[in-house]
């Protein structure tokens, strides 16, 4: 009983300006998100903090030491193999195996008003990954409604680092996304095979269902693919805005990674589990905009590295910024 009530996630709730973040340490989560005059939630989550839990769903944590997917579970890495959890499909691991960082109890370092800061230390041959790697994430709210996510790792010897937030959107706070209008930075995008491992080279988005470089609606189209935004992590840049012609809520996104995975949650199907919205979570309900490395990065050396070297500082800088029209109530 003394161990369940260790486990169990507590809820930090940090707060600026217009926007208002609920945290957790499991999996350095984001399990609420509010923003001032909108009375519902713009992120999916749980209303029963119990719930996270399951280790069904990736929703809200950060995921990693390797974010996506690495074909076959495996990748070489100065001259050894390293063999991962199989954790997709029984054949490729996915976001850093089954007790990835998402499934791990973050310490928190630091709490203010405004701020908070988890860390993690992922020892060397966790879920077959080489090296001992000690991560951070600080979460900040700032003015006027802001979201900033800084994290930063560091190992002693030479490892696979790639995190990314695993939040997924809905600015309406309930029905599905295939309204909301998106645009991204990107002329390229990672086709994929039928196991989702990219097939080959970036290929240009013009004249594709990828092609998000003016704003225009979602759909659905069951979208689970790398966007090329750049070839190597660059200072904090323009990548994305998702916006709602409903709430008037526009969002936009800014980050240091040369890739965002977009994910149409086409595999949500949650009918029975009590939801921040009160509605079943079912294909659509959510938008995941996920800034990181291009997948299965360790095994195509032409693709930005994520390998991360001993004395080396990683550093993953995302932003959301939020604003609302006017004229929209509620």
């Amino acid at each position: 009983m003394q161990q369940t009530a260790k486990r169990q996630p507590q809820a930090i709730t940090i707060s600026n300006g217009g926007l208002t973040a609920t945290l957790m340490q499991l999996g350095a989560m984001l399990c609420d998100l509010r923003l001032e005059g909108c009375d519902h939630s713009l992120v999916l989550g749980w209303r029963d903090p119990a719930e996270y839990l399951r280790k069904d769903e990736y929703l809200g944590p950060i995921v990693g030491r390797c974010a996506n997917r690495i074909s076959s579970g495996a990748y070489h890495l100065n001259g050894e193999t390293f063999h991962l959890n199989r954790n997709f499909r029984d054949r490729h691991c996915l976001h850093g195996g089954q007790d990835g960082a998402s499934t791990q109890l973050w310490k928190v370092e630091h709490c203010s008003a405004t701020s908070v800061t988890f860390t993690l230390h992922l020892p060397d041959g966790h879920m077959g990954f080489g090296g001992d790697l000690f991560v951070s994430a600080r979460y900040s709210v700032e003015n006027p409604a802001v979201l900033r996510l800084e994290i930063e790792a560091h190992s002693d010897s030479a490892t696979v680092c790639n995190f990314a937030p695993h939040w997924y959107f809905n600015l309406n706070g309930g029905g599905d996304i295939t309204g909301h209008k998106l645009e991204i930075a990107a002329n390229r995008y990672l086709p994929v095979d039928d196991d989702l491992i990219p097939s080959g080279n970036p290929t240009p988005v013009q004249g594709t269902e990828f092609d998000f470089r003016t704003p225009r609606m979602v759909g659905d189209f069951p979208f689970d693919h790398n966007f090329c935004i750049s070839d190597q992590r660059t200072p904090e840049k323009p990548v994305a805005v998702l916006e709602s012609p409903l709430s008037g809520v526009r969002m936009a996104l800014s980050s240091t990674e040369p890739g965002l995975q977009v994910y149409s949650g086409t595999h949500l199907n949650h009918l029975e589990r009590e939801t921040l919205s009160g509605e079943p979570y079912v294909p659509y309900s959510g938008l995941a905009l996920e800034p990181q490395g291009w997948p299965d990065a360790p095994n195509n050396p032409s693709y930005p590295s994520v390998i991360l070297r001993a004395g080396e500082r990683y550093l993953h800088i995302s932003r959301l910024s939020f604003n609302r029209s006017a004229h929209h109530n509620g």
